[in-house]
């Protein structure tokens, strides 16, 4: 076969897909993505876009985003077109099409398969927007993130065939698409990341921390709103006063993903620190910034107690692997973490607004004499039925042979969705 990623850091979500493909000699496997991804794979040949031109200053702002996905998709269809001159011309197009740079596809590539990754359709409101003050989004913020759907309107009109990760995500878009949307997750390699076999980790400062010490984990690829930063902070207040042997740390960067942009200089770290002046005792909290995949997991391997909190939007590999990991989960009780964690049998839910509830969540851990391991073994148990790699891969891997031989719908879409049925979650 001849394969085509797109994604404008690669690899993106098609880590462990884009490598077993290549693996296998007979494929072609070609990457697209921007010159800030310094991922090499061997087997692939990566080809780098660059977008020259941003919008106007006098266009809409509720247009910015889609002339930019205009400006992207001008470059990714002018890169394809000297691949394409080249003798290079995929049966699949394998696409997380978020951004809007595929926009033109089947225009280079008529002939093409596109199997796009539909992560995210906005609601204007009920779901991220107006969440974190909750308050009725304005008519005019309402009008503007129905306008962010057109980039993923125009995706659903012309992929092949579609993939979200879960049934929220999936749930998200139009219901009139849903029948070319599979809900399968990109996996989680339950092989790689375990439970802890007795190592410890060693900090900056020099302080050594065990399995069998009070650590309280929060990861994040960024500290932002989105993910509870600022309730996570203040209930860490409340967790020191509470357990004064307890340490706490924290992996992620002062960047932003999905929350409000800041005045340059600023960052939300700066606000709540701020916010708690000395009520944190340092000597005891943690930020060990981004750290390397390897690092992080080893981090997860001594956690006690690992808080996940999120809005209503696309779920972490972090919250996956920490599950993976046999980590204590504390969660909040918001709509994509329901469809994985039920409360008190693979993970604790608590009030993403309520620090004091995370604390007191964190006590009743720490209470308990084997740290809630039934608890833990579930959550792993979880990971390994429904999202462990060995699982879902060979789904993904099927699905693209199906769009390469032609075959739409493709008849790997009803073994996903006996997969789904199967391995439900909390049947036994």
């Amino acid at each position: 076969m001849r394969i085509l990623f797109i994604h404008p850091n690669m690899p993106g979500q098609y880590k462990h897909l884009v490598r077993i493909l290549a693996e296998d000699r007979s494929n072609e496997v070609v990457f697209l993505t921007k010159p800030k991804s310094q991922t090499e794979i061997p087997n692939v040949r990566k080809v780098e876009y660059t977008v020259l031109r941003e919008p106007e200053p006098k266009t809409h702002r509720y247009l910015i985003p889609f002339e930019k996905a205009v400006f992207a998709s001008q470059e990714v269809w002018r890169t394809c077109n000297i691949l394409r001159n080249k003798g290079f011309i995929p049966d699949v197009i394998v696409a997380h099409l978020g951004w809007g740079d595929g926009l033109y596809l089947k225009e280079i590539y008529p002939d093409s398969k596109v199997l796009a990754l539909m992560e995210f359709y906005y609601k204007s409101k009920g779901g991220d927007v107006g969440f974190l003050d909750g308050k009725e989004p304005t008519a005019d913020n309402q009008c503007r993130t129905k306008t962010r759907n057109a980039i993923h309107l125009f995706n659903l009109t012309y992929c092949d065939w579609a993939i979200s990760q879960t049934f929220f995500q999936r749930n998200l878009h139009p219901d009139i698409f849903w029948p070319k949307i599979s809900v399968l997750h990109d996996g989680i390699d339950t092989s790689d990341v375990q439970p802890s076999k007795g190592r410890g980790i060693n900090l900056p400062n020099g302080i050594n921390l065990q399995k069998s010490d009070e650590v309280v984990t929060y990861i994040s690829r960024n500290f932002e709103p989105y993910r509870g930063f600022p309730q996570f902070m203040r209930a860490a207040v409340e967790i020191q006063k509470h357990r004064p042997n307890c340490h706490i740390i924290m992996v992620g960067s002062d960047e932003i993903s999905y929350s409000k942009k800041l005045p340059k200089g600023q960052t939300y770290r700066k606000m709540i620190m701020d916010e708690l002046g000395d009520q944190l005792d340092m000597k005891r909290f943690h930020f060990l910034g981004y750290l390397p995949y390897d690092e992080m997991k080893l981090v997860m391997k001594i956690s006690s107690a690992h808080i996940y909190l999120t809005v209503p939007f696309v779920l972490s590999w972090s919250m996956m692997e920490a599950m993976a990991s046999e980590c204590l989960l504390i969660a909040s009780n918001t709509e994509p973490v329901r469809e994985v964690i039920r409360d008190g049998y693979n993970g604790l839910l608590v009030d993403f607004f309520k620090p004091k509830q995370i604390a007191d969540c964190v006590d009743e851990v720490f209470a308990s004499d084997n740290r809630m391991l039934s608890i833990r073994k579930a959550a792993r148990k979880t990971i390994i039925k429904r999202y462990s790699l060995d699982k879902v891969m060979n789904l993904h891997l099927d699905l693209i042979r199906d769009l390469a031989h032609g075959k739409c719908p493709p008849p790997t879409a009803k073994k996903i969705e006996e997969f789904n049925r199967m391995t439900e979650l909390y049947k036994e």
